[in-house]
């Protein structure tokens, strides 16, 4: 099983940051992500279930995304989804959003990837934490750029 918990100050008020999380800006901060469709309950709460189609390379996966957890205060934001990708990894992912100011956001990125069956457990074992930190940086980075703008 693979976790991290990443940090970073985003220099752009909290609800600017928050928008790159709904569904009609996904896109912006996951560009693999081809397509992300509400199929149950409403974006904006714990329970929505969204079908999701994600391109690596050739291959595109289509799984359902279900949102776990879902907070919009004034002050804090978060939003915690999991999916079961290629049939062998179940990933949990939480975006958290805490104001330091009018015009800073801290931002907390944590997850868990989790092999389903023994395949997924044996990619899980071979991959590197290192290569799977990269892919969280560039994720918050691209966060950062996409506010900013």
């Amino acid at each position: 099983m693979l976790t991290w918990k990443e940090e970073t100050t985003i220099h752009a008020p909290i609800e600017k940051v928050w928008e790159l999380f709904a569904d009609r800006n996904i896109k912006r901060i996951m560009p693999k992500v081809e397509e992300h469709t509400l199929i149950e309950k409403c974006e904006r709460e714990a329970g929505a279930k969204h079908r999701q189609k994600y391109r690596e390379g050739k291959r595109v996966e289509t799984y359902i995304v279900d949102t776990l957890a879902y907070e919009d205060q004034p002050h804090s934001k978060r939003k915690t989804i999991r999916f079961v990708l290629g049939k062998a990894f179940e990933i949990t992912l939480t975006f958290t959003l805490v104001r330091v100011d009018d015009a800073r956001t801290t931002f907390i990125y944590e997850g868990e990837n989790k092999g389903v069956n023994f395949v997924g457990r044996a990619m899980l074992k071979l991959g590197s934490q290192k290569a799977n930190l990269k892919v969280v940086r560039e994720f918050m980075a691209l966060v950062e750029q996409e506010a900013r703008k």
